[in-house]
């Protein structure tokens, strides 16, 4: 079974969901078209029987490059439209992380090119990662004078603990696929010429194990690693409204727009 819904593919096959973020021109930049399309594919996939695993991908070579910046702008640069429109967006984002730990299947986040901001957040949110070593992983937020969002602080601090987060999120340097398989924030890194054959590989190893088990360990798993994700993502919410506000943030986004550097603390 195949559903289109514009920039999301939702596929079904052997007790496998498959759901691509489709926006290649963008590099499956997080809209919020695409947030409410994966959110229902999520939805369907939940509430399929049938299904066993989730598969998420993105088309076009990358998974995502983040949050959609047309959109942030699509009203104009003033503070308080920024701040409204940021709010909304960010609100959308984190629905989907809280999506993906409230499922209890095994969710395969299929890793290749740009992984940045939110998509290499949302990556962080699913139960196993598999990239290609062509992936660019990047925290970015810093860059235009925001906040990581999606649950990233929160997500990475669990898994790799506040001293590493700190350089990841203050410096937001590009990660490399080894980088993140020495931090063990990936299960595995393939050529991308095997990207598709080690993720159909996991899928179907899962299919075959008792699913009630597998939905009872991450329960369990969410009890004791993800209990305060709401809570961090109420707290991005708020900051990242109060950000937009900033002259920095103005400064940030008005020089990604002129693809020049930003000069902060003038």
């Amino acid at each position: 079974m195949t559903q289109s819904q514009d920039v999301v593919i939702y596929n079904v096959e052997n007790h496998i969901a498959t759901i691509t973020l489709n926006d290649p021109k963008s590099l499956n930049a997080f809209s919020t078209p695409l947030k409410n399309a994966v959110m229902t594919a999520l939805q369907d996939a939940e509430a399929d029987d049938q299904v066993r695993v989730i598969i998420l991908q993105g088309a076009g070579g990358n998974f995502s490059s983040g949050g959609d910046i047309k959109e942030m702008l699509s009203d104009g640069i003033e503070k308080e439209v920024l701040s409204e429109k940021l709010k909304a967006m960010v609100t959308g984002a984190g629905e989907v992380s809280l999506q993906l730990r409230k499922i209890h299947k095994p969710i395969i986040a299929k890793l290749e090119g740009a992984v940045a901001g939110a998509g290499m957040n949302l990556a962080l949110t699913c139960d196993f990662r598999i990239t290609a070593d062509n992936a660019k992983f990047v925290q970015a937020f810093v860059h235009i004078g925001l906040v990581p969002d999606a649950g990233g602080i929160y997500l990475l601090n669990e898994l790799i603990g506040p001293a590493k987060t700190t350089e990841l999120v203050m410096l937001g340097d590009k990660i490399s696929a080894q980088d993140m398989a020495d931090l063990n924030l990936v299960n595995q890194v393939v050529s991308a010429d095997e990207l598709d054959a080690a993720v159909m590989t996991l899928a179907n190893r899962l299919c075959q194990l008792p699913s009630t088990a597998l939905a009872t360990m991450k329960h369990l798993i969410n009890t004791h690693a993800y209990m305060g994700l709401n809570e961090a993502l109420d707290m991005e919410v708020h900051q990242q409204a109060r950000l937009a506000k900033t002259d920095d943030f103005i400064e940030g986004i008005t020089a990604f727009i002129e693809k020049r550097k930003p000069v902060y603390n003038k």
